[in-house]
């Protein structure tokens, strides 16, 4: 061994060695890239569908445009173009067309947070290593173009009303307690293989009054509660605001540590911006949950509009 491969082990022995021991291979196997979404199946789909009463329909998802605040830099920009109609020109078939060019983010507004958006120290889900998968041109694993499609029991917990108020403060977060409080007063208890929602009222109240304040900070999920969640084997977990995460964050030293619980250690997937707001108003708290992202090979995120039926 030369002097420059001693001193390099040396050097990146003990990191390489840290990394390895925080990354535990996914009970679903070494080559799995979907996660708990394994657990979705013919016959958990039939069991959810016994959910829908009345047949009311909800759409989860927001309008987005260029003026929708999202964690910067992200931004988007539409264009509406009419090819080869310039100056009154009018193609021989008579028909006129209008198409759209889109050049943005896809982690605008309500968005699919994939197993490979977020890691730790460079390792993300089922010990996948960064240098080995994300690549410029797209992710070579733990697309959300993988996803199947996410059909299964949905429940939103209001944690608003939990607190009586009409809508949580920036930095305020909730407890397991809380969580178990809210399951029993709305006879919605979290079971394995569920999508889990909740309800803040961060975005009803701040995303239109005060967009700055809204992206600024934002009532979230206490690191215990990412915990109990996993430990209940749901599908995925979402809230009313941009980063289901409190911020600012529980612990100054673990930003977004809900984000590795879930998606690096766990494989849930992580649904922000839910339109929850009209579930709460309706007393929908227990519904069938329906979502197929659009399927860009590679992508790291996808907007959504997920559908409740109630």
């Amino acid at each position: 061994m030369n002097k420059l491969a001693i001193c390099l082990l040396l050097i990146c022995g003990p990191s390489i060695v840290q990394a390895q021991e925080a990354c535990t291979p996914s009970k679903w196997g070494p080559d799995d890239e979907i996660g708990n979404i394994n657990l979705i199946n013919a016959a958990t789909v039939l069991q959810a569908a016994q959910l829908i009463k009345t047949g009311q329909t909800y759409s989860l998802g927001i309008t987005i445009d260029s003026q929708t605040p999202a964690f910067a830099p992200r931004s988007l920009s539409l264009q509406v173009v009419q090819p080869g109609q310039q100056e009154g020109a009018r193609p021989n078939m008579g028909a006129t067309y209008n198409d759209d060019i889109f050049q943005g983010w896809f982690g605008i507004g309500s968005q699919l947070d994939g197993l490979g958006h977020l890691g730790y120290e460079g390792m993300y889900y089922n010990c996948n290593d960064a240098r080995d998968f994300a690549d410029i041109s797209g992710l070579k694993k733990l697309g959300t173009d993988k996803v199947p499609p996410m059909v299964a029991r949905g429940i939103v917990l209001d944690m608003a009303g939990h607190f009586g108020k009409p809508h949580l403060a920036a930095g305020q977060y909730w407890t397991v307690e809380d969580v178990k409080a809210v399951e029993e007063k709305q006879g919605t208890p979290v079971r394995e293989g569920d999508v889990v929602l909740f309800h803040t009222g961060w975005t009803d109240h701040k995303m239109q009054s005060d967009p700055q304040a809204w992206v600024s900070g934002e009532p979230g999920q206490s690191e215990e509660v990412a915990h109990y969640l996993a430990g209940k084997n749901v599908v995925a977990v979402g809230a009313d605001t941009w980063g289901l995460d409190v911020v600012p964050p529980q612990h100054a030293d673990r930003p977004f540590q809900g984000h590795v619980i879930l998606l690096k250690e766990n494989g849930i997937y992580v649904l922000e911006t839910m339109n929850t707001g009209p579930l709460v108003r309706d007393k929908a708290f227990e519904f069938l949950f329906v979502l197929g992202q659009a399927k860009v090979r590679g992508s790291v995120q996808m907007f959504i509009n997920p559908i409740a039926i109630n």
